[in-house]
């Protein structure tokens, strides 16, 4: 019997309906250290218990081990989850830190069928292109996952790192029900034009690392923390950077004091409350590895900021310092192509 908690819903791009908060598995790989599968399984149960549906992986998590962790919760509780999956990046060697992009029609069909064996299931609810390749059309890209659509193996499609441009010309291909790029109170670029781009299309938006990678939820306090952690590779999270960052989390702080709330409750209220105000619906993917920051990232659905905390937080992201890329690849973010 499920013991799925209700919490408010929103509807994405092409009548696709979700939680107003989803989670992301990636964590739950060994990007970030070490993992108990066994904890992780708890997790993944809790996140749905607590009425969270949109399960976010990729093949690329772990090298197809997170999809095969996450079919461990589709086993028992298929109907109640939202499954999204994405395609499109190839590791080029153990560490992550250096990807190559496939986007043909024929990777396309491979990793879609690879995907649907790891995650134990016959359909995937949204397929994202991950990453763009920019030789090849986006128009030949989501013409391919169209295919997989009109074959029963995928219900939805979304794109990652587009940019406003290339969601137009895909949207003119296929419904897309949701843009998935890097949106927080320390990364806004895509508010320039993809934001406004999904918005005027009736497109989703589901912002990954909404929390900074856990930066914004005062997780880490020391760059040598990070030590063998894939986020030791970032600008942001590196010497002298850091420690400018880790001053800007003080505004969080203070105003998550105020409010009897966490940073990480105050960081995914702006961004429900951004989103509201550029007219789209939003739905971040935060991932945490505890039970406990799942319910703490849920609350953060029933705080309100006003106007004051608003614009004191809308500050922040031009002082941060480094890059949100962690990649030398000027294609790899929207945010280089626009």
């Amino acid at each position: 019997m499920s013991t799925t908690t209700e919490i408010p819903r929103t509807t994405l791009g092409d009548g696709l309906t979700t939680a107003r908060l989803g989670y992301g598995a990636m964590g739950l790989a060994q990007t970030y250290g070490p993992v108990d599968e066994a904890a992780a399984l708890t997790t993944l149960h809790h996140v749905v218990d607590a009425g969270i549906d949109l399960v976010d992986t990729a093949d690329l998590y772990g090298s197809g081990a997170n999809e095969r962790l996450v079919a461990r919760l589709l086993a028992d509780r298929r109907d109640e989850v939202t499954v999204a999956t994405k395609f499109g990046i190839v590791p080029e060697d153990d560490t992550y830190t250096r990807m190559s992009v496939r986007n043909d029609a024929r990777y396309v069909a491979e990793s879609c069928d690879a995907s649907l064996r790891r995650l134990g299931t016959d359909v995937i609810d949204l397929y994202y292109l991950h990453r763009r390749d920019p030789q090849v059309p986006i128009e030949e890209v989501v013409g391919a996952m169209a295919g997989l659509v009109a074959a029963g193996k995928v219900r939805h499609l979304g794109l990652s790192e587009v940019t406003a441009q290339e969601l137009r010309a895909a949207h003119a291909v296929h419904p897309i029900a949701a843009v998935q790029s890097e949106w927080s109170l320390w990364s806004r670029d895509v508010e320039r034009a993809v934001v406004p781009a999904a918005a005027g299309l009736g497109v989703g938006f589901v912002p990954y690392s909404p929390l900074s990678r856990g930066f914004l939820a005062g997780a880490i306090s020391d760059a040598d923390e990070l030590a063998g952690d894939w986020r030791s590779n970032l600008e942001r999270f590196r010497g002298s950077a850091f420690e400018a960052n880790q001053a800007l989390l003080a505004v969080v702080r203070g105003i998550a004091a105020e409010r009897g709330a966490t940073p990480a409750q105050v960081a995914l209220a702006w961004l429900r409350l951004r989103g509201e105000e550029l007219g789209l619906p939003v739905v971040p993917i935060p991932g945490s590895r505890r039970p406990a920051r799942v319910d703490e990232n849920l609350a953060s659905l029933g705080l309100v900021l006003d106007g004051e905390a608003m614009a004191a937080l809308g500050e922040l992201a031009d002082r941060v310092v480094g890059s949100r890329s962690d990649q030398s690849n000027p294609d790899w973010v929207s945010e280089t192509r626009e």
